[in-house]
């Protein structure tokens, strides 16, 4: 009688019933390089990661360089920017985001007092008219400037900066720090300001001037209005124009009781502005409720703290002597308001409208192709071309977002479509990597790192328009700076290095991340569970890089890995 030998079953039992035992890899990592939620949520496109890894390490002025490779106004977003970076930060779900406005401030701060500047490329011959000297131009004109273009800013103003200058407060934005900044903008070589020169004719400047495309930048400094009875000559204000004289130093008389109609930033710069003119009282009229108050919460919690007021759900009717009468409104459960029919009367001496602005677009109405929509936006294509060839127009006059974070994102794009349409190109924007969220990351070893904290002038001591917010001190930037959780990116932290227990990671020098040796790689996936940040991804296995089918039906891979010796 013959021996029947059964053949050796081990190898697919254990490829069948436990994943990565064996002798056949079926999957492996590759080092990916995802999209930071900070950086997905910025308006102005800074790549905010990178720079941040530069301040911890304490190299800050190249996270200066890093920095002002998106946004040449660090300093100056520091500190007026409502920050939407902070508030995508994955930190925040481990303890606090970290407080990235207030590392860009120490930043552009420590770059005026050293006297940092930037690469600048040769002339190009190409010429561009930027008409408008706010956020938007400036940062188009930087841009343009830095790739080699000759640039020329006219603004009707007699000082730049736009609503930077003339409609953000100075306890919020100090104007020395905001000059230096423009100051360093405009003194490059490339770029000619002009201020005090209205542009009333798009085509005819550009046709006299030489002009190969040009950028309209705007701003929205025509205040909207409210149809509301005045009388016995009491003295009603928009706020543009109140926020632009008290910048001008002219300093106007609002009277004891302010009354300021609106509920978005714009209106709590003006209460609060109307305080440090004097009033005893400021009090804003809001047609909603606390919950769809535009303002950021924080700036409404400063002006409520500083003394503000509120009437929630109503709206004036009236105007005179005797103060305003307002009429109460309640809400529909589609969020909507109607009005009651009930009213008050309000003790009031002025009254000023924060209910939005727009933009003067009559430069820009007699050009053929430009559309221009009932309220007063310029149609843009995605590279913000208007319907003109090479007319460009970004910030607060193409509509959404009005602030000065989203206009330098603008600048920038407008800057690399010009120099595209140029050159007889059309700008292809990067295709974005996948967003990190704090799901994706491996935070076991991480401890508690308190926010850093800036320091306040107590609200009794606030007066006039000085600072009420200081920055943070090198130690404490850096610190802020280390509280980066680099999400998505390998910061070279050694832990896929350590934890590879077939020692198939190998270092290639700092700054230049990992290999995987795949000879020695089983896939066990260590390396990626280990990774804190998410910068090591498994994918399957590629099938074409396998031996051929066995006598078992199976793709093979090689019998043994390589050990080391």
């Amino acid at each position: 009688m013959s021996s029947l030998k059964l053949p050796d079953m081990t190898q697919v039992l254990q490829q069948t019933t436990r994943k990565g035992v064996g002798s056949q890899r079926w999957q492996r990592p590759i080092y990916v390089g995802l999209l930071p939620p900070c950086n997905h949520a910025c308006p102005a496109g800074e790549n905010i990661q990178a720079w941040l890894a530069h301040a911890q390490a304490g190299e800050y002025e190249k996270a200066w360089q890093a920095l002002v490779e998106d946004n040449p106004l660090p300093s100056t977003h520091g500190r007026a920017c409502y920050h939407p970076c902070e508030g995508g930060c994955n930190r925040a779900s481990l303890d606090a985001p970290v407080a990235i406005h207030a590392v860009e401030r120490f930043l552009g701060d420590l770059a005026a007092e050293e006297g940092w500047r930037v690469p600048i490329a040769p002339p190009g011959g190409k010429k561009v008219l930027v008409v408008g000297a706010g956020p938007g131009g400036l940062a188009c004109s930087y841009h343009l400037a830095r790739m080699g273009h000759q640039v020329e800013i006219r603004d009707c103003a007699e000082e730049p900066g736009g609503m930077m200058t003339f409609g953000i407060p100075a306890y919020r934005l100090p104007r020395a720090p905001l000059r230096d900044e423009i100051a360093r903008i405009t003194a490059m070589p490339a770029i000619v300001l002009k201020c005090g020169q209205r542009v009333d004719d798009v085509m005819a400047e550009q046709r006299n001037g030489g002009f190969d495309a040009v950028f309209v930048a705007v701003g929205a400094h025509e205040a909207n209005h409210l149809n509301i009875p005045a009388m016995d000559g009491k003295k009603m204000i928009d706020a543009v124009t109140l926020l632009s004289e008290v910048q001008e130093g002219k300093g106007p008389k609002l009277g004891r009781v302010v009354a300021v109609i609106g509920g978005g930033d714009t209106a709590i710069d003006v209460a609060r502005t109307a305080r440090r003119l004097g009033a005893e009282d400021a009090l804003l009229i809001y047609h909603s409720t606390k919950a769809h108050m535009k303002a950021q919460p924080t700036e409404a919690s400063e002006a409520f703290a500083e003394g503000v007021k509120v009437k929630w759900l109503s709206t004036v009717e009236q105007f005179g002597a005797e103060g305003i009468v307002i009429e109460k409104l309640e809400t529909n459960r589609d969020g909507s308001v109607t009005p009651t029919g009930q009213s008050e009367r309000i003790a009031a001496d002025s009254v000023v409208l924060a209910v939005g602005q727009h933009s003067d677009l009559s430069l820009l109405r007699g050009v053929a192709d430009v559309e221009i929509t009932p309220d007063d936006v310029v149609q843009v294509d995605k590279a913000l071309m208007t319907g003109h060839p090479g007319i460009f127009a970004g910030g607060d006059c193409i509509g959404g977002p009005q602030t000065m974070t989203a206009a330098v994102g603008h600048g920038k794009l407008a800057a690399r479509a010009i120099d595209a349409w140029m050159r007889g190109e059309t700008y292809q924007p990067a295709v974005s990597h996948p967003l990190v969220t704090f799901d994706m990351l491996h935070l076991l070893d991480y401890l508690d790192a308190p926010r850093s904290q800036q320091q306040k002038v107590p609200v009794a001591q606030r007066s006039g328009f000085g600072e009420i917010i200081a920055g943070l001190d090198e130690a404490q930037a850096r610190y802020e700076a280390q509280r980066c959780l680099s999400c998505g990116n390998c910061f070279e932290c050694d832990n896929c290095y350590a934890a590879c227990p077939e020692q198939a990671i190998t270092r290639l020098g700092p700054g230049h991340g990992y290999h995987v040796d795949l000879d020695l790689c089983t896939g066990c996936a260590t390396c990626f569970e280990q990774c804190p940040c998410h910068a090591i991804e498994m994918v399957p296995e590629p099938q074409g890089e396998l031996l051929p089918v066995g006598n078992l039906g199976e793709p093979l891979a090689p019998s043994s890995f390589k050990v080391r010796t």
